[in-house]
């Protein structure tokens, strides 16, 4: 994955009962204020649990989501990309594919229907991860957004609805990266889609990034939030 590849075994994790919030500590939680609603996982950029990443949150919550950001990198906050870097550099796939887990389970006991799959969201390498819980988790997850991260899993074992996005003057993503993960979820006849949007780079969408774009920040929330409503909600 860009940033970074999820490879690790899969762990198994405890469930809170229905409506509960998990307990503190590795992560973030928010509730809509009307009550639990549909769960979203959000997985942070190795940039950390940001403001901008927690105001995220809170609009997810403000949408009518109930929310969990796993906090991947145990407090730390990266101030630049060097730190950010680093924070990837240092992680252990395998602890933070537990925390992962672990949230995912956490999570479903606090919405408002605890055998329904969710939406997960992610970021840079937390897009990669956010792809392969799909692939390992078919049962949890409906409906996958992704910014700017990677995977070379097959999907076939996928049942979510994919929106990606990138952008297209990404200096750490390639054309070639993104066409193998089109043609791998396409061959599993996975529904997808795929925005390129123009003149932007990797992290345009984190407001602490050097390379953000509130434009296409904009442009690229919107259609995230039409997405996870339109996936995570029963048609009437």
């Amino acid at each position: 994955m860009t940033g970074g590849s999820p490879d690790a075994e899969d762990t198994p994790s405890a469930t809170n009962g229905p409506g509960s919030v998990p307990p503190p500590g590795s992560g973030y939680f928010v509730a809509p204020p009307d009550g639990p609603g549909p769960g979203v996982l959000l997985i942070p950029s190795p940039w950390g649990l940001t403001p901008s990443l927690k105001a995220r949150a809170g609009d997810l919550a403000d949408a009518g989501f109930t929310v969990l950001v796993p906090d991947l990198n145990d407090g730390t906050v990266a101030e630049d990309e060097r730190q950010a870097t680093e924070a990837l550099m240092a992680m252990d796939m395998n602890v933070s594919a537990s925390l992962i887990q672990s949230s995912l389970r956490l999570l479903r006991g606090a919405t408002v229907d605890p055998l329904a799959p969710m939406g997960i969201v992610g970021f840079a390498a937390g897009a990669s991860w956010a792809l392969w819980l799909a692939e390992r988790f078919p049962d949890d997850c409906a409906a996958v957004v992704g910014f700017y991260g990677t995977q070379s899993l097959t999907f076939d074992r996928a049942y979510a609805k994919f929106l990606l996005h990138f952008g297209a003057a990404d200096e750490l993503v390639s054309d070639d990266e993104v066409a193998l993960l089109g043609l791998n979820l396409q061959m599993a006849k996975c529904d997808f889609r795929i925005e390129q949007h123009p003149d932007v780079g990797h992290g345009f969408a984190e407001q602490e990034h050097p390379n953000f774009d509130g434009n296409a920040d904009a442009v690229a929330w919107r259609q995230t939030l039409e997405f996870l409503a339109a996936g995570l909600r029963p048609t009437s």
